[in-house]
């Protein structure tokens, strides 16, 4: 390993400076947490995560992101502002996982060229990625998503992780196609994502519900590529959480069984490739492959992942760089449905079998009373026309609720822009923004 700029975990000094990578190797940057770097290209060709860097022209990213920059034939890089730690790195998985993405642009190719009647040969490679936490599952989804990009496909990112969320916010299940290789400050493009809202970080919350929106969300795509032979081909790239013990597990399976996928790639574990290998050998056409995680994968501790929800969260209604204009707007009571789903037991007890337990039905729909405890929380704005579709319709948008006037019966809220909402009813979580 071959280091340059400060050492790991020291702060560089502010100022402009520049680094030179050898083939194949990578810079790793860890913005500070308070002031932006300015990076450019000065000479040779490099990406950051699968998307090229235009030569000579300096890029602004916002504090705590972190992020590699790799050549494959040598670059000079100009860095402007202070990091939290810069090295370079000579050892690095991209070649493999360049190696990858070479079997799936030639499984894209034979879905293309096949009878599009067939509806096993049109289908393109359903990739699904896992791995403990913090083992570098979604920089991984984000290199095969903008190399397929830069072939011309236009795969379907599948975003599983409602724990951190890289399409939305956290606390949902979403998917969006990829027409351009992601850009390396502003990230995945909210153009058309298809949204479905958990309402909490983590899916042991309401694991049946969990199961029950990527159900949704898979009958939607499946629906998309039964209609589109292009987006068939190129196929899809999913990302999961963390979580890969017990019900985490239980739910990964199911994720793969439920999409149908037929790549599983496992970063860097090789207890759950040994136990997927063998869980999945009756299925001839899924390929289980192991793969070594990036070393400069930063572990977060959950204080540092709630802060990182919070930026996300905030992200959505004031933009990456403040550069978004949300809007406080004030509603009557009236105005607005308040639901939260799950809760609530099944059957009073008098009509359940003498001895038996009332359980909570997890994908019950609940009214929810209008009281201070909704301060503070992230609302699911639904597409839903009555309460009844509210579980099977994906989402609008969110808000924030900031006041509750009870004695003049008005609520006020932020929203991302002025007007009217485009529905009157709202999903509630657990999930909790205080703006600072």
């Amino acid at each position: 390993m071959e280091y340059a700029g400060a050492g790991v975990g020291a702060p560089t000094m502010a100022g402009t400076r520049q680094v030179k990578l050898d083939k194949e190797c990578e810079l790793r940057v860890e913005v500070g947490a308070d002031t932006p770097l300015r990076l450019r290209l000065v000479t040779g060709t490099a990406e950051i995560f699968g998307t090229e860097l235009p030569p000579e022209i300096w890029l602004t990213f916002p504090p705590r992101l972190k992020f590699a920059v790799f050549t494959w034939y040598g670059a000079t890089i100009e860095m402007d502002g202070s990091t939290e730690t810069d090295y370079t790195a000579d050892e690095t998985p991209t070649v493999s996982y360049v190696n990858v993405h070479a079997i799936l642009e030639g499984r894209r190719n034979r879905a293309k060229a096949s009878s599009t009647s067939d509806p096993d040969s049109s289908q393109g490679p359903r990739v699904i990625v896992v791995g403990p936490t913090d083992s570098g599952k979604s920089t991984l989804t984000r290199m095969l998503l903008s190399w397929a990009a830069k072939q011309g496909w236009k795969p379907t990112f599948v975003d599983l992780d409602s724990g951190q969320g890289s399409i939305t916010i956290p606390g949902c299940v979403a998917a969006t196609p990829i027409e351009l290789p992601i850009d390396p400050v502003e990230g995945i493009p909210l153009d058309m994502p298809l949204v479905y809202f958990l309402g909490h970080t983590i899916p042991s919350a309401n694991t049946e519900l969990y199961k029950v929106l990527v159900k949704e969300l898979s009958r939607t795509i499946e629906r998309h590529f039964a209609g589109n032979a292009e987006a068939r081909a190129a196929g899809m790239v999913i990302n999961t959480m963390g979580w890969i013990e017990g019900v985490g597990y239980e739910l990964l399976l199911h994720a793969i069984d439920t999409f149908n996928a037929n790549v599983v790639l496992v970063l860097g574990q090789e207890k759950l490739y040994s136990i997927l290998k063998d869980v999945l050998k009756n299925k001839p056409n899924v390929d289980v492959v192991k793969l070594q995680k990036s070393g400069g994968v930063v572990s977060r501790n959950a204080k540092v992942r709630q802060k990182d929800r919070n930026y996300r969260i905030r992200e959505y209604f004031y933009g990456l760089t403040n550069d978004l204009s949300p809007h406080s707007n004030i509603a009557s009571f009236s105005d607005l449905f308040f639901y939260r789903i799950g809760g609530g037991p099944q059957a009073p007890r008098s009509a359940l079998p003498i001895g038996a337990e009332p359980v909570a039905d997890p994908t019950r729909l609940v009214p929810v009373n209008i009281n201070r405890d909704l301060l503070h929380l992230v609302l699911a704005v639904s597409f839903a026309k009555e309460p009844d579709q509210i579980i099977s319709s994906n989402i609008a948008g969110f808000i924030c609720i900031t006041d509750i006037d009870i004695p003049r019966k008005k609520i006020t809220y932020l929203a991302p822009t002025v007007g009217e909402l485009p529905s009157r009813f709202l999903i509630v979580g657990s999930l909790t923004w205080l703006e600072t």
